[in-house]
């Protein structure tokens, strides 16, 4: 025996739906992006100083290198 159940959800609770999702995803998504960002810092961190003068980097200026598209800098 199969069971079917429909739910019809109003268009203000399934507004609500949609919004509790889209900031999850979005928390998400900036956990992410921080995530990345942190082991990227951690990564350059162990290179020697004359691997970051390779890449045009300073020891200093490492994490501003890794937010430069957010920070302009």
């Amino acid at each position: 025996m199969a069971f079917i159940t429909t739910t019809d959800f109003s268009p203000r609770m399934r507004a609500q739906i949609d919004r509790f999702f889209a900031s999850l995803g979005q928390g998400f998504n900036a956990y992410l992006e921080a995530r990345t960002r942190r082991d990227q810092i951690e990564r350059l961190q162990m290179l020697s100083d004359a691997q970051l003068a390779e890449m045009g980097i300073s020891r200093d200026r490492i994490v501003h290198h890794v937010f430069r598209d957010r920070l302009a800098l």
